[in-house]
C-alpha cells in the first residue's frame, strides 16, 4: 500500500549520510565520531550536534571498562531497557536500583527523589563502572554530591543526560564543571533522555565489542539491528 524503505542497513546507510551531510562533526575526535552520529540519530535532530559535549578519554575509559566487565548503572528501567546486551563484549552487569526494597521509603528520608535515593544502593557496584543516567536530574546531582564529598568511589565514565525543564540543564552544567578526572558525555539543555542515553552506550559499547564497526552499519548483514527499533 505505501512505498517505504525496508531494508535496515539502507535506512542506517541513508540516516548516516544525512548526519554527515547537515550536522557539523568537525569538531569531534575522530574515536568518538560515530557515537556522536548516534546520539544525532537517536533524537532525529542534526542541530543536536552543536549540544554534545564530552570530558576527555570517553572512548578508552569505556572500552576498558566494558571489556573488564563493569557493570552499567542506569536511574531508569527505560535506559537499562534500551541497552543491547548482544552489544556488550564481556556481559557486563545492567543494574538499575529504582525499585529496590526500602528506597521509596529512602527518599522520604531523604527528602529526595526516588531516582536520587536508589543511587544509594550503588556504593557496592560503582568502582570503575559505567553511568548512565537519562531520566532524572536529580540523580545527578545527588551522584554529583557523593563524588565530590568521596561516599561514593570514582565510576569509569558518566553519561549524564537527562531530559527536562527543572533542574536538566543545569545538572549537566554541573557534570560539566565537576567531573574533574571522570570521563563524561552529555547533552547541554533541556534535550536529552532515556533513548539518547541508552544510544550512547550502545555506541561506545560497538566500540568495545570484537566485530562491530563503529556505526553498526554492517554488524548484522543478515537483518536489522533489533536493539535500535529498525
Amino acid at each position: 500500500m505505501f512505498d517505504y524503505l525496508r531494508d535496515p542497513q539502507e535506512i542506517y546507510r541513508q540516516s548516516f549520510a544525512t548526519i554527515e551531510a547537515e550536522a557539523d562533526l568537525a569538531r569531534f575526535p575522530e574515536e568518538l565520531r560515530p557515537v556522536a552520529v548516534r546520539i544525532i540519530h537517536a533524537c532525529g535532530m542534526v542541530e543536536i550536534a552543536d549540544k554534545i559535549a564530552f570530558g576527555e578519554n570517553v572512548a578508552p575509559a569505556a572500552i576498558g571498562a566494558l571489556q573488564k566487565g563493569k557493570p552499567i548503572l542506569c536511574d531508569a528501567e527505560m535506559v537499562r531497557q534500551g541497552i543491547i546486551s548482544r552489544l556488550l563484549p564481556a556481559d557486563n552487569p545492567i543494574i538499575c536500583t529504582l525499585n529496590a526494597d526500602g528506597n521509596a521509603e529512602r527518599a522520604g528520608k531523604l527528602g529526595t527523589t526516588r531516582s536520587a535515593a536508589a543511587i544509594e544502593d550503588w556504593a557496592d557496584h560503582i568502582d570503575g563502572a559505567i553511568i548512565a543516567i537519562g531520566n532524572a536530574p536529580t540523580a545527578l546531582f545527588h551522584l554529583l554530591e557523593a563524588l565530590i564529598s568521596n561516599r561514593l568511589a570514582k565510576p569509569a565514565l558518566i553519561i549524564g543526560m537527562p531530559v527536562g525543564f527543572v533542574g536538566a540543564e543545569e545538572s549537566k552544567e554541573a557534570l560539566i564543571a565537576h567531573a574533574g578526572d571522570i570521563p563524561f558525555a552529555t547533552l547541554r539543555g533541556r534535550f536529552g533522555g532515556s533513548a539518547v542515553t541508552a544510544a550512547t552506550l550502545n555506541a561506545l559499547a560497538r566500540l568495545a565489542a570484537p566485530g562491530q564497526t563503529p556505526d553498526g552499519t554492517t554488524a548484522n548483514p543478515s537483518g536489522a539491528d533489533k536493539g535500535d527499533g529498525k
